[in-house]
């Protein structure tokens, strides 16, 4: 290295410096005489700081020199020495030929050698500043003939590559040094060609054609796959070898390159274009894999292969083929299959089980995509395909109203849940609407019309309502239209009204009445009241937020069974006679003392008000009136008659009822003991002295009396009707073993015969026989005769033989239904006069219609009951009918 006060006229020679960063070093001079060895920007980096804090001097201090220890011959001024990292410091001007001196040139001769032998600190600056020092490369480039190299390291790389190809090992230092040598040159362009061509080459002899030789022997389209993908993975694997070696031109050419793919595309393509552009070759292959998935479909375990088939759909994502050629050819093989796998399973398999081979393709299906790395839209093709031949070119048969209410009443939930589901998937749920709304019109009009199990309607009702609650939530996932047709059909067949023996003729619907003497059994009775049935099915225990922790609670149970009878009382229309026969047994309970919970009474007229209204209520609401008004007027009564010291006959205790709230009840003649007699007119006179104005009508069919009976056995406290009382009292005058006839008993009762021939039964024949019958037998003539049961006994000291009033006669219950009847034609009358009061002319339909819409509150009317009532109207003068129209006038 030359120092800067040295005159030199050395010329460097201007020599090409590599782009790569190197170390320099100064010939001819040892390590120790170098702090250190950097590279150029390092230098120049470190020049620059070292520079800047060196040379500027801060105010007001002198710069520290230090000076070499000889002073040349020249006499010039002693200059300060440079310290290495100074020696680079350039200050940017242009550099003149004269300013530098080449350290690439080095001649032992040199003068200039000798001073780079000399320490740094020797070194002594010129007065006149600094020179500029560049560094060129010392490495020469070759003068070699281009061409002439690019064919020698072609040669090394074809036979590298052959070898390669041979599956031999090589060393891929030298050939990549090769290439990389040639890029440099601007030669990619031309190895990039050959290496086009020797893969070709190298294809088209080695894989190709083993290929073809194996197609025209007769392999099949899987061995043929089988054998491509063997190509397949060699090429692949001699691909990656090949992009190692020239790994240079893919990075430096290649990627930059708009016309040429890298070397991994053009493995791809050269691939593509010698297997899968011979029609031959590739409509083999795509076969193969649509036979695997054919296979996989038919479960042939044997001669499927699932590895193969996911390196197939592999092979042909990597070399672009699956959408252009291989989903097209599968989609096609797919609808074949499902066009005839669908009619073949239709045929031959029943809905239930024809549904559940479709979900299980349907899932097979699936799962094979996923597994088998088929694309999304192949998947979305697919189940396009299985909705299309599955569902909708199958859907008259999955709706097919038949079999699907065979379903529905086998109770399939499972079955049917899959059927809703398959159908579901284009939408077509909605379809089962008819076939649902038959089966619960049939079924319900079934369990409705059974005379010979008519006492058990409503509890069957109660379950048909929870069966068809769970196949709507659990099959039919609560589907919105599906549950309009359940309410529908319900509502339908539940307001059916026929001409039978079970309404006595009328047309009034049954279920009003069976579901008001179901409430007065619950009530009545209790929770021991309830059906096992209903109380082992219909109670809805699934629910833990609704359980109670105290389970026997009665009121809990009853109001959860009143609430589910209410529920399917909602659907009636015909309120009018689930009132009729509410209210009479109501009554009964109320005087009889025979409720279970005054809590559920109260709760179940509460439930009524709510739902039917304040009018539906009002007179039910007085009923509970009069028994308060009642209780406080014989406690009334018996302090009257404990002021007067009066004592009566018998323990009397009377109902006062307001004949307008309660039901009818006839008069029933009947010859009341004398003591009662006394009993009762002195109560009369009571109400009277109280109640100027008011008249007393005693209705001795509903009372009920305790008498005392002596037994040879045991004494017995007894409760009884009234009418039983005034038989029993009658044996009191005759002798323990004296018989007593028919015709003698009805001549002192005065009972009818239907009344006396009841009340004997349920002396003499019934489960608590206190009289015995001559000749046994279930049923009374009038030529029977009856003592006093001497040997009756029984365990419990108080007896209840009153159940007879309890239970409805065949008289009562024909003559509800006739006032309920009569009551309905009355309120259709009363309907049709104020609708043509208001319209004054009106047409036949339009009359009707709004007829119906007016009554529809107390049940739906039919066409023909309006029609006779108009005839009665028209005879009454309340209307006249149009000539010539068929249309009527409203008469004032």
């Amino acid at each position: 290295m030359q120092h800067p006060n040295t005159q030199s006229d050395q010329r460097g020679s201007k020599t090409r410096s590599r782009p790569r960063e190197r170390k320099i070093r100064s010939s001819g001079q040892s390590a120790n005489q170098l702090q250190s060895e950097k590279n150029i920007p390092e230098l120049f980096a470190s020049a620059k700081h070292k520079t800047a804090e060196d040379t500027t001097p801060s105010p007001g201090k002198r710069r520290k020199r230090e000076h070499s220890g000889s002073i040349e011959k020249t006499g010039r001024p002693v200059a300060e020495v440079l310290r290495p990292e100074q020696m680079y410091d350039f200050d940017g001007k242009s550099i003149q030929k004269e300013d530098f001196v080449d350290l690439t040139e080095s001649t032992p001769s040199s003068p200039s050698n000798s001073r780079l032998q000399r320490p740094p600190n020797n070194l002594a600056p010129q007065s006149g500043g600094t020179k500029k020092l560049v560094v060129k490369s010392i490495r020469r480039v070759s003068k070699a003939d281009p061409n002439g190299y690019f064919n020698s390291v072609w040669s090394q790389l074809d036979s590298g590559l052959s070898a390669i190809f041979r599956g031999e090992k090589i060393s891929l230092e030298e050939l990549y040094r090769g290439v990389e040598n040639v890029c440099r040159q601007d030669k990619a362009p031309a190895l990039f060609q050959n290496l086009c061509e020797k893969c070709t080459v190298h294809i088209g002899a080695h894989l190709r054609a083993p290929l073809i030789q194996k197609a025209n022997n007769g392999a099949s389209p899987v061995d043929l796959l089988r054998a491509t993908l063997k190509a397949w993975s060699t090429w692949w694997d001699q691909l990656a070898t090949i992009r190692s070696i020239f790994y240079y031109m893919d990075r430096s050419y290649l990627l930059h390159s708009t016309s040429h793919p890298s070397i991994e595309e053009m493995g791809k393509q050269q691939f593509r274009a010698s297997i899968f552009l011979d029609t031959g070759l590739k409509s083999m292959i795509l076969q193969g894999a649509c036979n695997l998935v054919s296979y996989d479909r038919e479960k042939d375990e044997t001669r499927f292969d699932g590895e193969l088939l996911r390196k197939a759909l592999d092979m042909f994502h990597t070399l672009s083929v699956y959408t252009k050629d291989f989903e097209p050819k599968m989609l096609g093989a797919s609808q074949a299959f499902l066009n005839e796998w669908s009619t073949v399973q239709r045929e031959n398999l029943s809905l239930a089980r024809y549904v559940e081979e479709c979900h299980a393709l349907i899932e097979r299906e699936i799962l094979r995509c996923r597994s088998f790395g088929l694309d999304t839209t192949t998947e979305k093709d697919l189940i396009t395909l299985l909705d299309r031949f599955l569902v909708v070119k199958q859907e008259a048969v999955l709706v097919k109203t038949q079999k699907v209410t065979d379903l529905m009443a086998q109770a399939e939930l499972d079955f049917l849940k899959q059927l809703f589901l398959l159908l579901q998937r284009k939408d077509l749920g909605e379809k089962l609407r008819p076939a649902f709304e038959v089966y619960i019109n049939k079924e319900g009009s079934e369990i409705v019309f059974d005379e010979q199990r008519e006492a058990e309607m409503v509890v069957r009702l109660l379950l048909f309502k929870k069966k068809l609650d769970s196949m709507w939530e659990y099959s039919f996932e609560k589907h919105e239209g599906l549950g309009h047709s359940l309410r529908e059909a319900f509502e339908s067949f539940i307001n059916k009204t026929k001409k039978s023996n079970m309404t006595w003729g009328t047309d009034n619907p049954k279920p009003g009445e069976m579901i008001a003497k179901y409430v007065d059994m619950i009530l009545r009775g209790g929770v021991k009241a309830i059906p096992s049935t209903a109380g082992g099915t219909i109670v809805d225990m699934t629910n833990e937020d609704d359980m109670d922790e105290d389970t026997g609670d009665e009121d809990i149970q009853i109001n959860r069974q009143l609430d589910q009878v209410l529920d399917m009382f909602r659907f009636v229309h015909g309120k009018a006679v689930f009132e009729a026969f509410y209210k009479k047994d109501l009554a009964r309970r109320l005087l009889m003392g025979r409720s279970a919970s005054a809590d559920a009474e109260k709760n179940m007229l509460d439930r009524l008000k709510t739902e039917c209204g304040s009018g539906f209520t009002h007179n039910l609401e007085q009923m509970f009136k009069d028994m308060d008004l009642a209780r406080e007027e014989m406690a009334s009564y018996k302090e009257m008659l404990q002021s007067l010291e009066k004592k009566p006959p018998v323990d009397l205790n009377v109902s006062v009822l307001s004949a307008s709230a309660w039901p009818t009840y006839p008069d029933v003649t009947v010859e009341v003991p004398r003591a009662i007699q006394i009993a009762t007119a002195d109560f009369e006179q009571h109400y009277k002295m109280k109640h100027s104005g008011r008249r007393l009508v005693w209705k001795h069919a509903l009372a009920h009396c305790q008498l005392k009976a002596s037994f040879p056995k045991g004494k017995k406290e007894i409760v009884v009707s009234s009418f039983q009382a005034v038989v029993m009292l009658y044996f009191n005058g005759k002798a323990a073993n004296e018989t007593v006839g028919y015709a003698e008993l009805q001549a002192a009762t005065s009972l009818s015969d239907e009344e006396l021939k009841r009340t004997l039964q349920s002396l003499a024949c019934a489960k608590y026989r206190v009289l015995t019958k001559t000749p046994k037998g279930k049923d009374v003539n009038a030529t029977d005769s009856f003592a006093v049961n001497l040997g009756f006994s029984d365990a419990k000291y108080r007896i209840k033989i009153n159940q007879v009033q309890l239970k409805e006669t065949k008289a009562e219950n024909k003559e509800t239904h006739e006032r309920v009847a009569a009551d309905r034609h009355y309120e259709t009358q009363a309907a049709i006069v104020r609708i043509m009061k208001s319209r004054k002319m009106i047409m036949h339909a339009e009359l009707v219609a709004e007829v119906i819409t007016a009554t529809k509150s107390r049940g739906v009317l039919d066409p023909t009951d309006i029609k006779k009532n108009i005839e009665k109207l028209i005879e009454k003068d309340y209307m006249e009918r149009e000539e010539g129209r068929n249309a009527y006038t409203y008469l004032a």
